[in-house]
């Protein structure tokens, strides 16, 4: 009887056990789902880069090339492609640009000048990019040995350059971005620089058109939807970057002379001072603050937290203060 009823038992559970795998079977729409680990449900991250603000990829390496703004130089070439540009000061009130690349390279960029002191210690906060310049002060020559930086110059990749016969020397001197970064292996990859990305802060006063000059340059921006279309002494550019950073800097006049004997401007960009982010037909206020060559730089609104940026490119003015 005892057996019976140990047997009776065993049935009983059998059957139970069927039933719920039966059950089971019909509720998970006739699947079996095995159980998955956490991290295979959760969406791979994104990349973002630290220079535009922009998912995708922030690119292998990071490449300035040093650009002529003189206007015979003008429609620049490339330049539309760079995640940041720098609008440096240089002898006798002209400019020239620092274009800075990584997500995007286009196919020839141009026309390449002559590097300068400011370049240097602007590159020191990206780690060690590769430059692309053509020639410089030999007076500088012992600080560019000793900068952070991959130099891929025409003097020492000149198969990366040539000259574009329908512009007059010297500002017809084109490079091959690809060609470039290929001669500088150990060129870094993006890295913080001290931009931050996000909605924009409270404040702000309307700024639909705003004009900043650098040098003797003037530059005319005028809201264009989430961008601005910029006029660079005088000349209109395809160039659509989404902030723009006026960096007011100090600007010490160096001991290096140019051919002219103009003496060569230095942009001091390691320390503190005003600043201006212009984003969505605004201006913010606040101050631009960077303790070391390679530390990134801080900007600050006047409440303390970060002036934030618009993604996409982002121009620098560097403006006397």
């Amino acid at each position: 009887m005892a057996d019976d009823d140990g047997r009776s038992r065993a049935l009983g559970l059998l059957l139970a056990l069927l039933l719920a795998a039966v059950l089971g079977f019909v509720v998970l729409g006739g699947r079996a789902t095995p159980a998955s680990p956490v991290a295979a449900t959760q969406a791979p991250a994104v990349a973002v880069s630290p220079l535009t603000g922009e998912p995708g990829d922030p690119g292998r390496a990071v490449l300035a090339v040093k650009v002529d703004n003189a206007p015979e130089a003008r429609p620049w070439i490339g330049v539309g492609d760079a995640d940041v540009v720098y609008l440096e000061p240089v002898e006798a009130g002209l400019t020239r640009l620092l274009a800075v690349f990584a997500s995007r390279l286009p196919p020839t960029v141009g026309a390449v000048r002559s590097l300068r002191e400011s370049d240097l210690d602007v590159l020191a906060a990206y780690g060690r990019p590769a430059l692309a310049y053509s020639g410089n002060a030999p007076a500088l020559d012992a600080s560019v040995a000793a900068a952070a930086i991959d130099g891929v110059s025409a003097e020492r990749v000149p198969r990366a350059y040539r000259r574009a016969p329908d512009r007059p020397a010297p500002h017809n001197l084109l490079a091959d971005p690809t060609a470039l970064l290929a001669a500088a292996p150990d060129a870094a990859g993006p890295r913080d620089i001290g931009f931050r990305f996000g909605p924009a802060g409270d404040g702000g006063t309307p700024a639909p058109e705003a004009v900043e000059r650098v040098g003797r340059t003037e530059v005319a921006a005028r809201a264009d939807g989430d961008r601005w279309a910029l006029t660079i002494g005088g000349t209109p550019t395809d160039v659509r970057p989404a902030t723009i950073v006026v960096q007011r800097v100090p600007v010490r006049t160096s001991a290096i002379r140019d051919v002219a004997g103009s003496p060569s401007p230095t942009a001091v960009t390691v320390g503190s001072g005003p600043v201006d982010v212009l984003r969505d037909g605004r201006r913010f206020t606040g101050t631009w603050s960077r303790s070391a060559p390679g530390d990134p730089t801080a900007f600050t609104a006047p409440d303390g937290s970060p002036l934030t940026f618009a993604p996409g490119p982002v121009w620098v003015l560097l403006v006397a203060a």
